[in-house]
């Protein structure tokens, strides 16, 4: 056996990653041996997560690849297995770092959780939530999203998702990934056009599961997508997230002000932070420069000043301009700021994400989690 070349074989399989986990594949301890004869002949264990996973091809390949990369091999082979349940609880006991089945990102989590909300339906709040996260994930951030809207899902099919399905490893559930986003939506286990009709205490144990089982990993930021209105799951997720901040979408007409003001107080009631409004099909800019106020104005900055107090301003994050494109993108899964990032609407989404981050609580008296121990 030649240990060199089996050392160095290891070191290039570091950089195969785990398109599921995100996590390199000697770090999950899916390679389950190397071996290297003197004629330069490889043999690599290559242990799978389950049964029939949705990666497995991928993932061979890139070993195999890895693996030609190092000088001096001149054969390889992949040998696939598969983990078993032992090896499973063992990676999910990994991921969890040694802590106990629980729910994430509580009060000492140094993730920014921000929930997108409105009033009432069909003012753009998930296709805004799709393309804000997008868009932070582009500037190099670890981006999740749990779509809550659970009657009116639509997150995957906004990220291309349409019939993606999340892998469960153990008690683990590993969310699809598109655009560098991490996601998780009731529509991933219904079939599809099932209307979803549950009372509050299911679905509070659905946003608790996902809370709990879905593996983000360490978040940067993780948004949520409420359904409209001041419903169960709005007040679950306040329960569950009190120390989360709230973003209110709203259109630009004064009437819609008063719809948006409700889920904003809704949410400061079970001690979430109201951090801004977004204004969303604010203007369709005209080849004259000129913008045409097809729904009016002004809504935006009502909403806001409706949901201030001496203790919490609230402002205008964002208006965001009618788009063609930004329509289209929905449509096609492919969101704006992917598929045109010079439109208007991708440019004020961007700089929605940049605004976000600087609303990042403080730390500062907070416990982080360390131990010198």
């Amino acid at each position: 056996m030649n240990a060199e070349l089996e050392a160095a074989v290891l070191t290039s399989l570091a950089s195969v990653i785990d398109p599921e986990i995100r996590r390199p594949l000697t770090e999950l301890d899916m390679i389950s041996g190397v071996s290297v004869d003197d004629a330069g002949a490889a043999s690599v264990g290559l242990m799978l997560t389950i049964v029939g996973c949705p990666a497995a091809t991928s993932i061979e390949r890139d070993v195999r690849e890895a693996t030609e990369r190092v000088p001096g091999i001149t054969a390889v082979t992949v040998d696939v297995s598969v983990m078993s349940p032992a090896q499973r609880t063992a990676l999910t006991e990994k991921l969890r770092k040694g802590r106990p089945k629980t729910m994430q990102f509580g009060p000492d989590s140094l993730t920014q959780i921000v929930a997108v909300t409105s009033g009432k339906g069909g003012v753009g709040k998930s296709t805004l939530t799709a393309n804000l996260a997008v868009s932070l994930a582009q500037s190099g951030l670890r981006v999740g999203v749990i779509d809550a809207d659970v009657f009116g899902f639509s997150i995957p099919g906004l990220l291309g998702l349409q019939g993606a399905k999340p892998t469960q490893v153990g008690e683990m559930i590993m969310p699809p990934i598109a655009y560098e986003v991490k996601v998780i939506s009731i529509g991933m286990f219904v079939e599809e056009n099932t209307a979803v009709s549950w009372r509050g205490p299911m679905l509070h144990r659905t946003i608790q599961q996902f809370l709990t089982d879905v593996y983000f990993g360490d978040l940067d930021v993780l948004l949520l997508d409420l359904p409209p209105g001041t419903g169960d799951v709005a007040i679950s997720l306040g329960q569950l997230l009190p120390h989360s901040d709230v973003v209110v979408v709203t259109t630009p007409q004064s009437a819609a002000a008063d719809v948006a003001e409700r889920s904003g107080l809704v949410a400061r009631q079970t001690g979430q932070r109201v951090i801004g409004v977004i204004e969303n099909m604010a203007g369709l800019p005209q080849a004259d420069g000129s913008v045409l106020e097809i729904f009016g104005s002004g809504g935006g900055a009502d909403a806001a000043a409706k949901l201030s107090t001496p203790e919490e301003p609230v402002s205008v994050l964002a208006s965001i301009p009618l788009s063609i494109a930004l329509r289209e993108g929905g449509d096609a899964g492919v969101p704006v700021v992917i598929a045109a990032p010079e439109d208007p609407a991708a440019q004020a989404i961007h700089a929605l994400a940049a605004t976000l981050r600087s609303h990042k609580r403080s730390v500062a008296g907070r416990k982080l989690g360390l131990s010198t121990h």
